[in-house]
């Protein structure tokens, strides 16, 4: 896994609409209108799920095609909140609010087995976003 680099710049165009380019990619994110946003693109949390839904997803295919498994397709629904400490039983946090993404896979794959489908549900946490997301991480910041 090589290291990703993309640049976030404000585009001078809305109160926060950004530009994004990672390699020849270019695109945008802002706020949606209800918290002052134009929603010219889709919000930061958006794109957190759709990395960890994308991921999920290729983790998934990658892993049937390498058994050669008859998997039809994937599917990820993400959903992103934020919930009180108090309503979470699995929570190490003790006090006010924890993020909760909630992740529905639907796997469309008729001729596998259960336990073939049990497997790709575990496959499923296995992917680099996944255990990125669930491990520690270290923010660094530097002024440039």
């Amino acid at each position: 896994m090589s290291d990703t680099t993309l640049t976030v710049r404000e585009s001078g165009d809305g109160k926060f609409t950004q530009d994004i380019t990672v390699g020849n990619h270019k695109f945008i994110a802002d706020e949606p209108a209800s918290v002052g946003g134009d929603d010219k693109g889709p919000g930061p949390y958006d794109y957190l799920l759709a990395a960890l839904g994308s991921c999920t997803s290729m983790t998934m295919r990658m892993y049937a095609n390498h058994k050669k498994w008859p998997l039809e397709g994937v599917s990820v629904t993400l959903t992103h909140s934020r919930i009180h400490v108090k309503d979470c039983e699995d929570c190490e946090t003790e006090k006010g609010l924890v993020s909760e993404i909630r992740r529905e896979i639907s796997i469309d794959a008729p001729e596998l087995s259960d336990e073939q489908l049990a497997r790709l549900m575990e496959i499923a946490d296995r992917c680099p976003v996944h255990r990125t997301l669930s491990s520690e991480i270290k923010i660094r910041t530097t002024a440039g």
